[in-house]
């Protein structure tokens, strides 16, 4: 059974940057894709960016790109993002997930992690 444990969020100013780490286990991930969301409250939960394990081919949501780094350690069977630049509307709970297919609704996800960013 697949198993996803985020860390790294905390509080931090408008510019600053945070590290989200995403720990997997369960099982190889080789041939799946791993992403980022995100949750505001009375707000959808949004993809931020997804990986594909095997190549490293990224995506990332416009709202994020040039600020946001998704990336992945194969060894550590561990899942980051790096979040620069970062802006009070980027306040959410952070989750990740493990899918075979961008069917993200039948992956595995984590418990979140929550980001506030101070204006």
């Amino acid at each position: 059974q697949v198993q996803l444990v985020e860390s790294g969020g905390g509080l931090v100013q408008a510019g600053g940057s945070l590290r989200l780490s995403c720990a997997a286990s369960g099982r190889t991930f080789s041939d799946y894709h791993m992403g980022w969301f995100r949750q505001a409250p009375g707000k959808a939960r949004e993809l931020i960016a997804s990986i594909t394990w095997s190549d490293g081919s990224t995506y990332y949501a416009d709202f994020v790109k040039g600020r946001f780094t998704i990336s992945r350690d194969n060894a550590k069977n561990t899942m980051y993002l790096q979040m620069n630049k970062l802006k009070p509307e980027d306040t959410a709970n952070y989750y990740c997930a493990a899918a075979a297919t961008t069917d993200w609704a039948r992956g595995a996800w984590g418990q979140g992690t929550q980001v506030t960013v101070s204006s």
